[in-house]
Protein backbone atom coordinates (compact mmCIF):
# COMPACT_ATOMS: atom_id res chain seq x y z
CA UNK A 1 0.00 0.00 0.00
CA UNK A 2 1.43 3.22 -0.75
CA UNK A 3 0.79 6.72 1.18
CA UNK A 4 -0.58 8.83 1.13
CA UNK A 5 -4.08 7.30 0.94
CA UNK A 6 -6.92 8.75 -1.37
CA UNK A 7 -10.06 9.14 0.42
CA UNK A 8 -11.42 12.08 -1.40
CA UNK A 9 -13.27 10.60 -5.01
CA UNK A 10 -15.75 13.45 -4.86
CA UNK A 11 -13.53 16.28 -5.06
CA UNK A 12 -11.90 14.17 -7.86
CA UNK A 13 -10.42 10.96 -9.43
CA UNK A 14 -7.73 9.56 -11.02
CA UNK A 15 -7.73 9.16 -15.08
CA UNK A 16 -8.57 5.42 -15.42
CA UNK A 17 -5.80 3.96 -17.78
CA UNK A 18 -8.15 2.47 -20.51
CA UNK A 19 -9.30 6.13 -20.62
CA UNK A 20 -5.84 7.53 -20.84
CA UNK A 21 -5.59 4.44 -23.93
CA UNK A 22 -8.83 6.11 -25.66
CA UNK A 23 -7.00 9.67 -25.92
CA UNK A 24 -3.47 9.24 -26.72
CA UNK A 25 -4.17 9.37 -30.46
CA UNK A 26 -6.15 12.89 -30.31
CA UNK A 27 -3.09 14.55 -29.10
CA UNK A 28 -0.98 13.67 -31.70
CA UNK A 29 -2.07 11.50 -34.54
CA UNK A 30 -5.85 12.68 -35.39
CA UNK A 31 -5.23 16.34 -34.19
CA UNK A 32 -7.75 17.93 -36.04
CA UNK A 33 -10.05 20.77 -35.20
CA UNK A 34 -13.33 19.05 -35.21
CA UNK A 35 -14.81 22.45 -36.85
CA UNK A 36 -12.43 22.18 -39.82
CA UNK A 37 -15.05 21.28 -42.28
CA UNK A 38 -12.19 20.93 -45.52
CA UNK A 39 -9.86 18.10 -45.12
CA UNK A 40 -9.69 15.48 -43.17
CA UNK A 41 -7.77 16.40 -40.09
CA UNK A 42 -11.19 18.15 -39.08
CA UNK A 43 -13.93 15.15 -40.18
CA UNK A 44 -12.04 12.68 -38.05
CA UNK A 45 -12.17 14.75 -35.23
CA UNK A 46 -15.72 15.84 -36.03
CA UNK A 47 -16.28 11.96 -35.93
CA UNK A 48 -14.81 11.62 -32.98
CA UNK A 49 -16.33 14.17 -31.15
CA UNK A 50 -20.25 12.72 -32.34
CA UNK A 51 -19.68 9.28 -31.67
CA UNK A 52 -18.52 10.58 -28.02
CA UNK A 53 -21.74 12.78 -27.84
CA UNK A 54 -23.54 9.31 -28.86
CA UNK A 55 -22.41 7.78 -25.97
CA UNK A 56 -22.77 10.12 -23.41
CA UNK A 57 -26.30 10.66 -24.31
CA UNK A 58 -27.09 7.60 -24.32
CA UNK A 59 -26.14 7.03 -21.05
CA UNK A 60 -28.55 9.65 -19.34
CA UNK A 61 -31.66 8.40 -22.18
CA UNK A 62 -30.83 11.70 -24.24
CA UNK A 63 -30.90 11.87 -27.67
CA UNK A 64 -27.54 12.92 -29.11
CA UNK A 65 -28.16 16.59 -30.05
CA UNK A 66 -29.20 17.57 -26.55
CA UNK A 67 -25.70 17.24 -25.38
CA UNK A 68 -23.65 20.10 -25.26
CA UNK A 69 -20.33 20.21 -24.32
CA UNK A 70 -18.39 22.68 -21.92
CA UNK A 71 -15.49 23.15 -19.44
CA UNK A 72 -16.69 21.15 -16.96
CA UNK A 73 -19.45 21.31 -14.06
CA UNK A 74 -19.10 24.81 -13.02
CA UNK A 75 -19.91 26.28 -16.50
CA UNK A 76 -22.40 23.83 -17.28
CA UNK A 77 -24.41 24.56 -14.00
CA UNK A 78 -24.08 28.57 -15.19
CA UNK A 79 -24.99 28.21 -18.38
CA UNK A 80 -28.23 26.32 -17.29
CA UNK A 81 -28.74 28.50 -14.33
CA UNK A 82 -28.04 32.24 -16.58
CA UNK A 83 -29.19 30.78 -19.52
CA UNK A 84 -32.12 29.92 -18.60
CA UNK A 85 -33.77 32.49 -16.34
CA UNK A 86 -32.31 35.46 -18.66
CA UNK A 87 -33.96 33.90 -21.82
CA UNK A 88 -37.41 33.20 -19.95
CA UNK A 89 -36.92 36.64 -17.70
CA UNK A 90 -40.04 37.55 -19.51
CA UNK A 91 -41.99 34.97 -18.68
CA UNK A 92 -41.62 35.31 -14.68
CA UNK A 93 -38.58 35.78 -12.71
CA UNK A 94 -38.65 33.32 -9.65
CA UNK A 95 -36.18 30.67 -9.04
CA UNK A 96 -36.31 27.69 -6.73
CA UNK A 97 -32.86 26.18 -5.26
CA UNK A 98 -31.81 24.55 -1.97
CA UNK A 99 -29.71 24.69 0.70
CA UNK A 100 -27.27 21.99 -0.38
CA UNK A 101 -26.68 22.99 -3.50
CA UNK A 102 -22.94 23.68 -5.11
CA UNK A 103 -21.88 26.80 -5.06
CA UNK A 104 -21.61 26.81 -8.48
CA UNK A 105 -25.52 26.93 -8.15
CA UNK A 106 -26.44 28.85 -5.39
CA UNK A 107 -23.70 31.81 -6.75
CA UNK A 108 -25.30 31.68 -9.89
CA UNK A 109 -28.56 32.46 -8.10
CA UNK A 110 -27.01 34.81 -6.63
CA UNK A 111 -26.28 36.49 -9.72
CA UNK A 112 -29.69 36.26 -10.99
CA UNK A 113 -31.13 37.89 -7.47
CA UNK A 114 -28.34 41.32 -8.42
CA UNK A 115 -30.37 41.11 -11.72
CA UNK A 116 -33.82 41.42 -10.33
CA UNK A 117 -34.27 38.23 -10.04
CA UNK A 118 -35.73 36.48 -6.59
CA UNK A 119 -34.28 33.29 -5.63
CA UNK A 120 -36.11 30.47 -2.53
CA UNK A 121 -33.04 28.47 -1.24
CA UNK A 122 -35.40 25.60 0.08
CA UNK A 123 -34.41 23.85 3.36
CA UNK A 124 -33.48 20.61 3.59
CA UNK A 125 -34.59 17.53 6.65
CA UNK A 126 -32.20 16.61 9.50
CA UNK A 127 -30.49 14.12 6.50
CA UNK A 128 -30.19 17.37 3.37
CA UNK A 129 -33.13 16.05 1.38
CA UNK A 130 -35.70 17.73 -0.27
CA UNK A 131 -38.87 16.60 -1.06
CA UNK A 132 -41.49 17.17 -3.82
CA UNK A 133 -43.48 18.62 -2.05
CA UNK A 134 -41.64 21.11 -0.30
CA UNK A 135 -40.59 22.30 -3.82
CA UNK A 136 -44.44 22.25 -5.20
CA UNK A 137 -44.95 24.98 -2.42
CA UNK A 138 -42.25 26.92 -3.41
CA UNK A 139 -43.50 27.32 -6.85
CA UNK A 140 -45.41 30.14 -7.92
CA UNK A 141 -47.23 31.61 -11.15
CA UNK A 142 -43.28 33.50 -11.71
CA UNK A 143 -41.49 30.33 -11.45
CA UNK A 144 -39.47 30.13 -14.46
CA UNK A 145 -36.84 27.48 -12.97
CA UNK A 146 -36.46 24.93 -10.13
CA UNK A 147 -32.24 23.59 -9.57
CA UNK A 148 -31.96 20.71 -7.23
CA UNK A 149 -29.05 18.67 -7.41
CA UNK A 150 -28.69 14.54 -8.29
CA UNK A 151 -26.97 13.72 -5.00
CA UNK A 152 -24.72 15.94 -2.94
CA UNK A 153 -21.07 16.12 -3.17
CA UNK A 154 -20.54 16.56 0.31
CA UNK A 155 -23.33 14.29 2.16
CA UNK A 156 -24.17 12.21 -0.68
CA UNK A 157 -27.54 12.85 -0.04
CA UNK A 158 -29.47 11.56 -3.23
CA UNK A 159 -33.12 13.86 -3.96
CA UNK A 160 -35.82 12.46 -5.18
CA UNK A 161 -34.92 14.07 -8.75
CA UNK A 162 -38.19 12.16 -10.17
CA UNK A 163 -40.66 13.32 -8.18
CA UNK A 164 -39.22 16.79 -7.87
CA UNK A 165 -39.28 16.61 -12.21
CA UNK A 166 -42.81 15.28 -12.39
CA UNK A 167 -44.02 18.62 -10.04
CA UNK A 168 -41.75 20.82 -12.27
CA UNK A 169 -43.34 19.11 -15.54
CA UNK A 170 -46.80 19.34 -14.33
CA UNK A 171 -46.87 22.85 -13.45
CA UNK A 172 -44.56 24.34 -16.46
CA UNK A 173 -41.83 24.88 -14.70
CA UNK A 174 -37.73 24.31 -16.03
CA UNK A 175 -36.10 21.58 -13.74
CA UNK A 176 -32.34 21.74 -13.74
CA UNK A 177 -30.43 19.19 -11.97
CA UNK A 178 -26.57 18.87 -10.95
CA UNK A 179 -25.77 15.39 -11.56
CA UNK A 180 -22.19 15.85 -11.27
CA UNK A 181 -21.60 13.38 -8.51
CA UNK A 182 -24.50 11.10 -9.16
CA UNK A 183 -24.01 10.58 -13.08
CA UNK A 184 -22.62 6.94 -13.65
CA UNK A 185 -22.97 5.67 -9.85
CA UNK A 186 -26.59 5.96 -9.70
CA UNK A 187 -29.26 5.40 -12.35
CA UNK A 188 -29.86 8.35 -13.79
CA UNK A 189 -32.78 8.75 -16.70
CA UNK A 190 -33.13 12.71 -17.93
CA UNK A 191 -36.52 10.59 -19.52
CA UNK A 192 -38.03 9.53 -16.72
CA UNK A 193 -37.45 11.90 -14.06
CA UNK A 194 -38.53 14.46 -16.46
CA UNK A 195 -35.15 16.36 -16.10
CA UNK A 196 -35.03 19.43 -18.64
CA UNK A 197 -31.07 20.67 -18.56
CA UNK A 198 -28.68 18.44 -16.18
CA UNK A 199 -25.15 19.08 -15.74
CA UNK A 200 -22.42 16.65 -15.94
CA UNK A 201 -18.25 16.41 -15.72
CA UNK A 202 -16.02 13.78 -16.71
CA UNK A 203 -13.63 14.31 -13.60
CA UNK A 204 -15.87 12.73 -11.02
CA UNK A 205 -16.25 9.78 -13.42
CA UNK A 206 -12.36 8.73 -13.67
CA UNK A 207 -11.87 10.82 -16.92
CA UNK A 208 -9.76 13.97 -17.92
CA UNK A 209 -10.22 17.47 -15.72
CA UNK A 210 -11.43 20.15 -18.13
CA UNK A 211 -14.07 18.62 -19.91
CA UNK A 212 -17.89 18.16 -19.06
CA UNK A 213 -21.41 18.81 -20.70
CA UNK A 214 -24.70 20.07 -20.26
CA UNK A 215 -28.04 18.14 -21.80
CA UNK A 216 -30.45 20.52 -22.88
CA UNK A 217 -34.25 18.67 -23.65
CA UNK A 218 -34.72 19.02 -27.32
CA UNK A 219 -38.58 18.27 -27.33
CA UNK A 220 -41.49 18.02 -24.82
CA UNK A 221 -40.16 21.08 -23.89
CA UNK A 222 -37.86 22.40 -26.15
CA UNK A 223 -35.57 23.69 -23.64
CA UNK A 224 -33.82 27.18 -25.38
CA UNK A 225 -31.15 29.43 -23.13
CA UNK A 226 -29.01 32.09 -23.71
CA UNK A 227 -25.53 31.57 -24.14
CA UNK A 228 -22.59 32.54 -22.17
CA UNK A 229 -19.90 32.36 -24.58
CA UNK A 230 -20.41 34.21 -28.31
CA UNK A 231 -18.00 33.55 -31.07
CA UNK A 232 -17.82 30.90 -33.76
CA UNK A 233 -21.29 29.89 -32.85
CA UNK A 234 -20.01 25.66 -32.03
CA UNK A 235 -22.52 23.81 -29.88
CA UNK A 236 -25.72 24.88 -32.09
CA UNK A 237 -24.42 28.39 -30.60
CA UNK A 238 -24.63 27.48 -26.95
CA UNK A 239 -20.73 27.01 -25.98
CA UNK A 240 -18.88 28.68 -29.00
CA UNK A 241 -15.05 27.80 -28.36
CA UNK A 242 -12.88 25.10 -29.79
CA UNK A 243 -14.14 21.66 -28.52
CA UNK A 244 -11.34 20.03 -26.50
CA UNK A 245 -11.41 16.76 -28.75
CA UNK A 246 -9.54 14.23 -26.61
CA UNK A 247 -11.28 15.30 -23.24
CA UNK A 248 -14.81 14.69 -25.20
CA UNK A 249 -12.96 11.07 -25.99
CA UNK A 250 -11.98 10.36 -23.09
CA UNK A 251 -15.21 11.56 -21.17
CA UNK A 252 -17.09 9.20 -23.04
CA UNK A 253 -14.71 6.28 -22.95
CA UNK A 254 -14.73 7.08 -19.11
CA UNK A 255 -18.95 7.05 -18.64
CA UNK A 256 -18.80 3.93 -21.15
CA UNK A 257 -16.01 1.92 -18.23
CA UNK A 258 -18.92 3.24 -15.26
CA UNK A 259 -21.38 1.97 -16.20
CA UNK A 260 -20.53 -1.28 -17.54
CA UNK A 261 -19.06 -1.84 -13.77
CA UNK A 262 -21.29 0.07 -12.33
CA UNK A 263 -23.59 -2.53 -9.96
CA UNK A 264 -20.21 -4.89 -9.05
CA UNK A 265 -19.18 -0.97 -7.99
CA UNK A 266 -21.94 -0.22 -6.00
CA UNK A 267 -21.78 -2.91 -3.69
CA UNK A 268 -18.52 -2.98 -3.54
CA UNK A 269 -18.30 0.69 -1.99
CA UNK A 270 -20.78 -0.17 -0.09
CA UNK A 271 -19.32 -2.75 1.58
CA UNK A 272 -15.99 -0.53 1.78
CA UNK A 273 -17.96 1.94 3.43
CA UNK A 274 -19.51 0.06 6.10
CA UNK A 275 -16.27 -1.16 6.89
CA UNK A 276 -14.32 1.77 7.53
CA UNK A 277 -17.54 3.40 9.09
CA UNK A 278 -17.29 0.55 11.93
CA UNK A 279 -13.62 0.74 12.34
CA UNK A 280 -13.96 4.19 13.06
CA UNK A 281 -17.08 3.71 15.38
CA UNK A 282 -15.27 0.84 16.96
CA UNK A 283 -11.90 3.26 18.18
CA UNK A 284 -13.38 6.36 18.79
CA UNK A 285 -16.16 7.81 20.62
CA UNK A 286 -18.30 10.41 20.29
CA UNK A 287 -18.73 10.29 15.83
CA UNK A 288 -21.25 11.72 14.27
CA UNK A 289 -22.45 10.67 10.62
CA UNK A 290 -23.82 13.41 8.73
CA UNK A 291 -26.34 13.09 5.66
CA UNK A 292 -29.11 9.80 5.20
CA UNK A 293 -28.25 7.19 7.21
CA UNK A 294 -26.11 3.91 5.82
CA UNK A 295 -28.55 1.49 4.79
CA UNK A 296 -28.39 -2.08 5.70
CA UNK A 297 -26.73 -4.55 3.35
CA UNK A 298 -25.92 -8.13 2.73
CA UNK A 299 -22.47 -9.64 2.97
CA UNK A 300 -22.36 -9.54 -0.94
CA UNK A 301 -22.72 -5.18 -0.60
CA UNK A 302 -26.81 -5.76 -1.50
CA UNK A 303 -29.54 -3.61 0.29
CA UNK A 304 -31.74 -5.27 2.20
CA UNK A 305 -35.38 -5.53 1.07
CA UNK A 306 -36.85 -2.70 1.80
CA UNK A 307 -33.77 -0.62 2.07
CA UNK A 308 -33.46 2.52 -0.27
CA UNK A 309 -30.42 3.95 -1.97
CA UNK A 310 -30.78 7.44 0.07
CA UNK A 311 -26.85 8.71 -0.44
CA UNK A 312 -24.31 7.57 -2.91
CA UNK A 313 -22.53 4.42 -2.01
CA UNK A 314 -18.54 6.30 -1.89
CA UNK A 315 -19.67 8.91 0.76
CA UNK A 316 -19.16 9.15 4.70
CA UNK A 317 -18.87 12.09 6.25
CA UNK A 318 -18.36 12.32 9.84
CA UNK A 319 -17.92 14.83 12.50
CA UNK A 320 -15.93 14.71 15.66
CA UNK A 321 -16.75 15.85 18.64
CA UNK A 322 -14.50 17.90 21.12
CA UNK A 323 -11.95 18.19 17.82
CA UNK A 324 -10.49 21.26 15.58
CA UNK A 325 -11.18 20.62 12.14
CA UNK A 326 -8.31 21.82 11.02
CA UNK A 327 -5.94 20.46 13.28
CA UNK A 328 -7.72 17.18 12.83
CA UNK A 329 -7.28 17.88 8.91
CA UNK A 330 -3.44 18.62 9.46
CA UNK A 331 -2.82 15.66 12.01
CA UNK A 332 -4.03 12.73 9.41
CA UNK A 333 -1.03 12.45 7.94
CA UNK A 334 -0.55 9.75 5.02
CA UNK A 335 -4.18 10.17 4.44
CA UNK A 336 -5.61 12.86 1.75
CA UNK A 337 -9.10 13.92 2.80
CA UNK A 338 -11.53 17.01 3.23
CA UNK A 339 -13.50 18.68 5.38
CA UNK A 340 -16.30 19.25 2.51
CA UNK A 341 -15.88 20.82 -1.24
CA UNK A 342 -13.17 21.13 -2.95
CA UNK A 343 -14.27 24.41 -3.94
CA UNK A 344 -14.42 25.81 -0.55
CA UNK A 345 -12.03 23.72 1.31
CA UNK A 346 -9.78 26.91 1.99
CA UNK A 347 -12.48 28.61 3.61
CA UNK A 348 -12.40 28.78 7.47
CA UNK A 349 -16.44 29.26 7.61
CA UNK A 350 -18.18 26.01 8.30
CA UNK A 351 -19.63 23.93 5.77
CA UNK A 352 -22.74 25.18 4.26
CA UNK A 353 -24.08 21.69 3.50
CA UNK A 354 -23.54 20.98 6.94
CA UNK A 355 -25.45 24.06 8.87
CA UNK A 356 -28.23 23.64 6.20
CA UNK A 357 -28.67 20.19 8.50
CA UNK A 358 -28.56 21.66 11.83
CA UNK A 359 -25.10 20.72 12.76
CA UNK A 360 -23.31 23.15 14.80
CA UNK A 361 -20.55 25.05 13.76
CA UNK A 362 -18.30 23.20 16.30
CA UNK A 363 -18.94 19.95 14.57
CA UNK A 364 -19.42 21.31 11.18
CA UNK A 365 -15.59 22.32 11.60
CA UNK A 366 -14.96 19.04 12.88
CA UNK A 367 -16.16 17.03 10.13
CA UNK A 368 -14.56 15.04 7.54
CA UNK A 369 -16.01 13.68 4.37
CA UNK A 370 -14.62 10.02 3.07
CA UNK A 371 -14.66 9.57 -0.69
CA UNK A 372 -14.64 5.96 -1.76
CA UNK A 373 -13.88 5.08 -4.98
CA UNK A 374 -12.89 2.78 -8.03
CA UNK A 375 -9.19 2.02 -6.72
CA UNK A 376 -9.70 2.46 -2.81
CA UNK A 377 -9.21 -1.03 -1.22
CA UNK A 378 -9.80 -2.99 2.62
CA UNK A 379 -5.99 -2.45 3.27
CA UNK A 380 -6.47 1.45 2.41
CA UNK A 381 -9.56 1.92 4.79
CA UNK A 382 -8.33 -0.22 8.10
CA UNK A 383 -5.56 2.44 7.29
CA UNK A 384 -7.49 5.44 7.32
CA UNK A 385 -9.92 3.91 10.81
CA UNK A 386 -6.35 3.54 12.33
CA UNK A 387 -5.08 7.18 11.42
CA UNK A 388 -8.20 8.44 12.21
CA UNK A 389 -8.48 6.83 15.55
CA UNK A 390 -4.66 8.09 16.77
CA UNK A 391 -5.33 11.52 15.88
CA UNK A 392 -8.39 12.31 17.08
CA UNK A 393 -7.31 10.62 20.42
CA UNK A 394 -4.29 12.72 19.99
CA UNK A 395 -5.54 15.98 19.44
CA UNK A 396 -8.62 15.41 22.13
CA UNK A 397 -5.67 14.67 24.67
CA UNK A 398 -4.24 17.78 24.12
CA UNK A 399 -7.32 19.58 24.42
CA UNK A 400 -7.42 18.29 27.89
CA UNK A 401 -4.16 18.30 28.68
CA UNK A 402 -4.38 22.72 27.75
CA UNK A 403 -8.45 22.90 29.68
Amino acid sequence: MRTPVYMDYHATTPVDPRVVEAMLPYFGQTFGNAASRNHVFGWEAEAAVEEARHRIASAMGAADKEIVFTSGATESDNLAVLGAARLLKQKGNHVVTGATEHHAVLDACKALEREGFEVTVLPTDPTGRIDADRVQDALTDRTILVTIMLANNEIGTIHPIASIGRVCHERGVLFHTDAVQGFTKIPFDVGTMRVDLASVTAHKVYGPKGIGALYVRGKGPRVRLAPLFHGGGHERGLRSGTLNVPGIVGFAAAVEIALAERDDEMRRLRLLRRRLHEGIRARVEDVRCNGAPLPEIDGSGNLAPGEEERRLPGNLNLSFAGVEGEALLMDLKGLAVSSGSACTSASIEPSHVLKALGVSDELAHASIRFGLGRFSTEEEVDFSSETVDAAVHRLRASALDRG
